[in-house]
């Protein structure tokens, strides 16, 4: 397909319905995915990640699902050199690449062209970090990088975490070390959305859908075999609400409330980070839109000159 390969891109907020629309889109064009969810990394992690199904994985190749153990870290610099090199293998074979998910930082990262060092975690900074009160991080970071105060939520301690770690670790600004270059890609931007009072029953149902389907027992193996609250993979929505119920300090019926809500702020944080984004086309999931979505990108690769 030539130096610049065309990427068609897939994205949406938590439960809108991508992973559905990519599997009837991308096989009709010869596509392959790269995932851009970062919970997808982790093995045994299925329910509470909402996983393409086995079903799902036959009808179109997944790229970037499954490729950690639970206790292992994926890190922003890890994840683009993986990202980039599936898309270019893809590429390189013929097919169309798709990049699909909702983790607005990796997409942005993707497609931003961001050059993020591959600084290896220090485990006891990391801990000196961790321990320290999220208010005295927060200050630090904007003492030592307020640009990166500028660009890192707050409110997630293991972004904030990592930007003090790289800076300490390097000597330099996280900010200034985050570069960007253009990336080498002809890009189509696919949004799909929804009403949002609409959306937050829609992923209330996926919710409920994950208990009925073994989210607790799940949960419960993972914690059997040693994997720590405190890792990123156990941090992640849909496992963290279940520590108060594991230590007898909430119910079932608590932890489901808990995922909801922290659901629907999830979706709101991921409507932020798409904005920048110049250029989505944005579809309504609930119009089922997947034959539009097929002429579009039909009409993107015929114009970029893929056959």
């Amino acid at each position: 397909m030539g130096a610049s390969p065309p990427l068609i891109v897939i994205l949406g907020p938590t439960a809108v319905g991508k992973t559905a629309l990519a599997v009837e889109v991308v096989p009709a064009l010869d596509g392959e995915i790269v995932s851009a969810d970062s919970r997808h990394f982790y093995r045994g992690m299925e329910i509470g990640t909402a996983k393409p199904t086995a079903a799902e994985r036959a009808r179109a190749v997944h790229h970037l699902l499954d490729i950690a153990e639970p206790d292992e870290t994926v890190s922003l610099g890890l994840y683009l050199e993986l990202a980039r090199a599936a898309i270019a293998d893809i590429a390189a074979r013929g097919k169309v690449p798709f990049l699909v998910g909702g983790t607005g930082q990796y997409l942005r990262a993707l497609l931003e062209g961001w050059q993020v060092p591959e600084v290896p975690p220090r485990p006891k900074l990391r801990a000196v970090l961790e321990a320290m009160p999220a208010d005295r991080r927060w200050r630090w970071l904007t003492t030592l990088d307020p640009r990166a105060a500028s660009i890192v939520d707050r409110r997630n301690p293991r972004r904030v975490i990592r930007a003090l770690e790289v800076t300490l670790t390097t000597g330099r600004p996280f900010s200034t070390l985050r570069q960007r270059r253009p990336p080498p890609y002809r890009v189509l931007l696919i949004g799909l959305t929804m009403e949002r009072e609409a959306l937050y029953r829609r992923a209330d149902r996926r919710v409920e859908a994950m208990f009925a389907a073994g989210l607790e027992a799940e949960v419960r193996r993972l914690v059997a075999a040693g994997y720590a609250w405190s890792l990123p993979s156990m941090a992640a929505l849909g496992y963290r609400q279940f520590r108060p119920y594991f230590e007898g300090r909430a119910t079932l019926k608590e932890v489901r409330t808990a995922i909801e809500a922290e659901t629907h702020r999830f979706i709101r944080r991921q409507y932020t980070w798409f904005r920048p984004l110049k250029g989505v086309r944005w579809f309504d999931a609930a119009s089922l839109p997947s034959e539009a979505v097929l002429a579009a990108c039909r009409a993107f690769l015929a114009a970029v000159g893929v056959p």
